[in-house]
């Protein structure tokens, strides 16, 4: 099986590396023509990786996107799928989700279970992510399709061995998120208490819409932001935070 972008995730993160993905939501998607010029910008300002998807699709724009997106780069395209319909074997990866934050058994292991023959046929990269789901001071769009209850903002320890479990249970990667449209993102505290206790790449999103955002994410403990909603109403955010992340690992001296 093919873990390229794992392993890079997994060397980036033991150099230090910080690492940036761009989250296209294909619903939001009205103009091939602008996103062209997103894909085009976002490459030229060094973006990592691109994620597609979202917690609720209710196009049939998801296989459009990824090849607009194939065609005008050469980053990996990552599948960040809400549900088993969500699945398209053009991109190069998928997150293969489960959300351990909450108790709803489909979103743990029963969608995953549906899905798995599909992957398997599939030439995907599988990447297996703890989900967290963290609250943001609203109801998102995540909490509300997944029927799951967030982990308070101030409940660290929730977090942090909810977090452990999830490295314990053999998952490669978790991911901390605040929700599309998040109010406030995850606090500076929560990501570095999490980034202590476990060994495997952390991944944050949700409610970053400033540099400063992004930089108190990242210097906490965050090997890679994800980033859609704030450069939706933004764009400029997505070469400010593409030049901090730059900037920050030059200030590591990593090359």
């Amino acid at each position: 099986m093919n873990k390229k972008i794992l392993q890079t995730l997994v060397e980036r993160k033991s150099s230090g590396l910080k690492s940036f993905a761009l989250l296209i939501d294909p619903d939001k998607v009205r103009d091939s023509g602008e996103l062209v010029k997103l894909i085009n910008i976002a490459v030229e300002n060094k973006v990592n990786f691109f994620f597609v998807g979202g917690s609720l699709l209710t196009g049939n724009n998801l296989h459009h996107v990824i090849e607009l997106v194939k065609r005008n780069s050469q980053l990996p395209v990552v599948l960040f799928p809400g549900s088993t319909m969500h699945i398209d074997v053009s991109a190069d990866a998928v997150l293969f989700l489960s959300l351990i934050s909450g108790r709803n058994p489909e979103l743990l292991i029963g969608q995953q279970v549906i899905a798995a023959p599909i992957l398997k046929r599939s030439s995907l990269e599988i990447l297996p992510t703890g989900y967290l789901l963290i609250d943001a001071d609203n109801h998102t769009t995540v909490s509300y399709m997944s029927n799951t209850t967030p982990i308070p903002a101030d409940k660290h320890s929730v977090a942090v061995c909810t977090a452990m479990a999830g490295e314990m249970l053999g998952l490669k990667l978790i991911y901390m998120d605040a929700g599309s449209g998040a109010r406030f993102p995850i606090s500076p505290r929560m990501i570095a208490a999490v980034r202590r206790s476990i060994e495997i790449p952390l991944i944050v999103g949700g409610g970053i819409n400033s540099v400063d955002k992004a930089l108190a994410s990242l210097r906490a403990g965050a090997d890679m932001l994800v980033v859609g909603n704030g450069i939706e109403e933004n764009p400029n955010l997505l070469i400010e935070v593409s030049d901090a992340i730059n900037n920050l690992n030059q200030e590591l001296d990593i090359h």
